[in-house]
Parts: C-alpha cells; sequence; structure tokens
C-alpha cells in the first residue's frame, strides 16, 4: 500500500514540473516574438506552411459508385449494349480496362458479358482488344459505290449504315451527283440503293404532277384498298375479309375456352355442403 501512494506522489511531482516548463516556455516565446503590424510580414520570416487538401471522402464519390453498381447489377443485354455503343462511337480497338473505364462495364468480372460480347456478330475481339465489327466494311465513297455497283437487285440501307461514320453522308452526296438511286419505303428500314447505271434515269416530274399525287386520298381500310385493286384488273396479294374472319373465329373459340375453363370445377377444390346441395335434397332427418 505504501509503494502505491509513493507512486501517485511521483506523478503529480511529475505533472507539476510539465506545467511549469510549459508556462516558462510560452512566457519566453512571448518576450522574444518581434512585434509587427497586423498584415505585415517582416522579411526574413518563413512563409506559412501551405495547408494539405482533404482527401475525397466516400460521400463526395456516391454518384459514381452508385452509377457503377447499376451497371453491373443490370442485365447482360445491357451490359452489351453499352459496349457496342462504344464501340461503334470509337470505331478502333478497345481493351477490357479501357471499356470498363468508359462504361463501368466489367468484362472479365463476368463471364456471361465475356461470352456474349465474344460470339456477338457486331464485335469483333483481336489480339486481346474489341473491334466494332460492321457488315459490310468499307473506308469512303468509292468503296460504298463499288459494293452498291455489285447488287445488281440493290442493297438494303440498313445493311451498310454503320459500315463507317459518314457512310449515310456520302450516300447522299451520291445519290444528289446522280451515281444512286435511293428509294424509300414505308419506314427506314426498307430503304434501298441502287447503282444508277450507264443509262441513268433523269426524270423531271412537273409540280402539277406532285401536287396531283400528293392530294389523292388513299383509303384507309384495307377492305376498300382490295376493292379499288380489283376494280383497276389488279389482283391484291392480302386477303383482309378472310384474315379476319379467321381472326374473329380463333378469338370466339379462345373466349369458348377460356369461359369452360372458369366454369370446370378444380381438382384440389373443397366440396362441401354448400357446393353441393343437390345431393340432400331428396334426404329426411
Amino acid at each position: 500500500m505504501a509503494l502505491n501512494e509513493r507512486l501517485d506522489k511521483f506523478k503529480q511531482q511529475q505533472e507539476r514540473c510539465q506545467t511549469t516548463l510549459s508556462s516558462i516556455a510560452a512566457s519566453q516565446a512571448s518576450i522574444l516574438r518581434p512585434k509587427v503590424a497586423p498584415g505585415i510580414r517582416p522579411a526574413n520570416a518563413p512563409f506559412p506552411p501551405k495547408k494539405t487538401l482533404q482527401p475525397v471522402k466516400f460521400s463526395d464519390d456516391t454518384e459514381r459508385l452508385l452509377r457503377i453498381n447499376s451497371i453491373r447489377k443490370s442485365t447482360v443485354g445491357s451490359q452489351i449494349k453499352l459496349v457496342i455503343e462504344l464501340l461503334y462511337k470509337e470505331r478502333k480497338g478497345l481493351t477490357a480496362e479501357q471499356i470498363n473505364e468508359a462504361t463501368y462495364v466489367d468484362i472479365h468480372g463476368n463471364k456471361d458479358v465475356f461470352d456474349s460480347l465474344r460470339n456477338n456478330p457486331k464485335v469483333k475481339l483481336e489480339g486481346g482488344r474489341f473491334f466494332y465489327k460492321p457488315k459490310h466494311v468499307m473506308n469512303g465513297r468509292d468503296q460504298l459505290l463499288s459494293l452498291i455497283k455489285e447488287k445488281t437487285d440493290g442493297i438494303a440501307v440498313e445493311e451498310i449504315k454503320d459500315a463507317y461514320p459518314t457512310v449515310l453522308e456520302d450516300l447522299q452526296a451520291l445519290k444528289a451527283s446522280g451515281d444512286v438511286l435511293w428509294l424509300s419505303g414505308s419506314n427506314s428500314q426498307e430503304d434501298t440503293a441502287y447503282f444508277n447505271g450507264e443509262h441513268r434515269v433523269r426524270i423531271t416530274i412537273d409540280d402539277d404532277l406532285k401536287k396531283l399525287y400528293r392530294e389523292i386520298e388513299l383509303p384507309r381500310d384495307m377492305l376498300d384498298i382490295e376493292k379499288e385493286l380489283k376494280k383497276s384488273g389488279e389482283k391484291p396479294l392480302t386477303d383482309t375479309a378472310k384474315r379476319r374472319a379467321l381472326a374473329q373465329m380463333h378469338g370466339a373459340a379462345s373466349k369458348s375456352k377460356a369461359r369452360k375453363k372458369q366454369r370446370g370445377i378444380r381438382k384440389n377444390a373443397r366440396l362441401t355442403n354448400h357446393h353441393l346441395p343437390e345431393l340432400f335434397e331428396n334426404m329426411t332427418t
């Protein structure tokens, strides 16, 4: 017990000595410190230390991390779409690391994504790099015209629109020069390009004829269109009346089956007196 008391006294003495030394050092520093007007730094005074930059906290990067998590948890198809869009835009070979930096799609970390990308017809893997693979590989207007010349029956614009970034601009230029005929369909996927050979077709259509063509109102119902074709001696390729009759019969049959199915009793249904009152009509108590 006496030993503990002596140790406590020794600690108290050490604390008092430390306090005394600190006060002495503070008083000497105040005496030796030169008096300078506020805002003025002595010529030989050292510059104050620069403030260190605060490290980026997790909360400052939350949005990016949430996007990475969202992409990597999305479907394989969604991730493949992001990669193909990037390859289509860049038109050069990209490594898996470069793709990851640009899209956050981890190709090597997801086997399903890697296999799907490797087997995709729009992607070529060569030398560890992924390339966009168009159906027709071309580098300019001359090669585009050569390809269209080879296609005697024309070529769908949909097949060549991704050959290189400016292919549609070159196709418009070839159309303007008369080298190519660009025929439009009911939608852009039905557009076809034809080579306009030696006997080029240059037709000038009168404005009155264009106006008359645009003012003709076509029937809105296919039945009326087929009637008009028959009147002009043409055989319609469709039979709307027959198609609608079959559809109506099929619909009626489907509804009948559905009603029968609803009326039937389920196999595992629980039968009680409430469900089968006719069983007890002739019973006497």
